[in-house]
């Protein structure tokens, strides 16, 4: 959006000159409207063959830019150099219009003029010529304001309209305009704005104002301004102000009240780690900030929603995406599905919590205390604890592989007991761990491997996690060993399976040690009271 030169900064009572940036940078023209191509298009066409509409309704959410639009089709009309989609912007009709003191511009707010009296008053005036200008436009923001009996005064103008009249109607909820005067109209829906389009403008203005600001200071205000560039406007003009002439990542995100991305973290490691004490302390630091929890919901949602691109789409081309790469880590798939759709039924039911931050802290309690469930079993279900051994296992054939050198035969459970020990014992990152998990080994040697991957898993095999497995492999063995990895169906045990059985045997000793609990026991003998074996969940 190029600056706006018709708008004049006048002195306030105080003598200063400042005009905030949502009028400032308000368009004159169509070239200067963000985005909304699907309205400027037929509109340039109408105006440009004098063929535009004598009623237009524009709709759309706050903030879209409605009047701003009607505005600028007023421009059009009645700018000295004749009826285009282009206006001079320097004839006084321009002019009066950017200022609000041209006679042929009548503007109406429908909310404070919602008396039939008033709207009869408004409409006796419709014959009459415009005063100096082409067309007399009516703007009539909010309409779906009026009542009943405006409405039917109105309807009376709109069925048989003077030719130098132009109605220009602005709404956010047309369902509430009668059909009798959608009918008559022309109607536009303004979308939001996408929050690279704001961000975009919110840089090209601070770049023209010359203020200093952080890389991640404008996407927290994109996001807060909800597709609105207006508020984007009120908000940055808020942050120039809390900042005292420049913006500040961490400045910014206060502001809103967004806690730091270092302190979300913590939380999600605090869920991934089980750790309830830790999770506690992190949820008072972060309450000591007196955030918006909402916002911060919102912020955990949408990391989560990277998470899972990254995790499910390997290819998506978020690899630059730090924050998502970490939690991936920290999560399995089906683990961040099941904290996506708790962090979002939390967010919907802060309004109902005794205050916001026990809503809050209750969300990431629920966090903690589920999982998701296996195949057969109800959506998510409690995490019960890890029973303790008595006595440490003996040593597993795999160890005892591993330690070994040597050639191990293709094909045998040794060998498929080898590359699951290895494959623990590497703590790979999230996408290369997924694909060390889905290979079965066929042969290995001193100096090389041979993996097969499944063909429904080849969108998990690239050259770059080809080359980091390798590199891991090298690291953890300390010599050259080459890796090659064929996408073919084989017969044999991934390490993938490995864990589902291990996860079955912990499965059967956390039943076996909450049966035998004494505690749950003497609920039994004294109640009556049934265990559900399947409400119990290992972890």
């Amino acid at each position: 959006m190029a600056r706006c030169t018709s708008i004049h900064e006048l002195p306030n009572e105080a003598g200063m000159s400042y005009l905030v940036l949502a009028r400032k940078w308000r368009p004159k023209n169509f070239d200067e409207v963000a985005g909304q191509e699907h309205v400027l298009r037929p509109l340039r066409n109408a105006l440009e063959g004098e063929r535009l509409h004598h009623a237009c309704l524009f709709t759309g959410t706050r903030g879209v830019g409605k009047t701003t639009l009607a505005r600028i089709v007023a421009r059009c009309l009645n700018c000295e150099r004749g009826v285009s989609a282009s206006p001079c912007g320097q004839c006084s009709a321009c002019i009066g219009i950017d200022q609000g003191r041209f006679p042929d511009l009548i503007e109406v707010d429908a909310a404070s003029r919602a008396r039939v009296e008033e709207t009869r008053e408004l409409m006796d005036n419709v014959p009459y010529a415009p005063a100096g200008g082409r067309y007399k436009v009516y703007l009539i923001d909010e309409v779906h304001m009026f009542s009943n009996h405006s409405f039917n005064a109105l309807l009376k103008v709109l069925e048989e309209p003077p030719e130098h009249v132009q109605f220009l109607f602005a709404t956010t909820e047309p369902k509430r305009v009668p059909i009798t005067i959608l009918s008559r109209c022309l109607q536009f829906n303004l979308r939001r704005l996408g929050r690279d389009q704001i961000v975009r403008q919110l840089e090209r203005i601070l770049q023209v104002e010359k203020i200093p600001h952080g890389e991640g200071s404008i996407a927290p205000l994109a996001a807060a301004a909800d597709g609105s560039l207006r508020d984007a406007l009120s908000l940055l003009d808020q942050a120039i102000t809390d900042g005292d002439g420049r913006l500040d990542d961490a400045q910014v995100r206060s502001m809103l009240g967004m806690i730091d991305r270092v302190d979300l973290m913590a939380l999600l490691r605090a869920v991934a780690e089980r750790d309830g004490a830790a999770l506690l302390r992190q949820v008072r630091h972060v309450a000591d900030f007196h955030p918006d929890y909402s916002m911060v919901l919102t912020e955990l949602l949408e990391l989560l929603q990277r998470t899972a691109v990254c995790q499910t789409i390997p290819d998506a081309g978020r690899e630059e995406d730090e924050a998502a790469r970490r939690c991936a880590e920290l999560f399995a798939p089906e683990e961040v599905q099941l904290l996506y759709q708790i962090a979002l039924h939390g967010r919907r039911d802060l309004a109902l919590a005794p205050e916001p931050r026990v809503g809050f802290e209750m969300s990431w309690i629920r966090m903690l205390a589920f999982r998701p469930a296996a195949d057969g079993q109800s959506p998510c279900v409690p995490a019960a604890p890890r029973p303790t051994r008595v006595s440490p296992p003996s040593p597993r054939p795999a160890q005892r592989a591993a330690d070994r050198e040597g050639t191990l035969p293709a094909g045998s459970d040794e060998l498929s007991e080898w590359w699951h020990e290895t494959v623990r014992q590497m703590n790979l990152d999230a996408l290369v761990g997924q694909l060390a998990q889905q290979c079965v080994p066929l042969e290995r040697s001193d100096r090389s491997l041979r993996l097969a991957l499944p063909r429904g898993q080849a969108a998990l095999l690239n050259d770059a996690r080809l080359e980091v497995l390798q590199q891991k492999l090298r690291e953890h063995f300390g010599n050259d060993l080459e890796l090659r990895i064929a996408v073919e169906d084989a017969q044999g045990k991934p390490p993938a399976r490995h864990r589902e059985r291990e996860r079955i045997e912990r499965q059967r000793e956390a039943v076996a040690a909450i049966e035998n609990d004494p505690n749950v026991r003497s609920l039994q003998k004294s109640f009556g009271a049934i265990l559900d074996r399947d409400s119990i969940r290992s972890v």
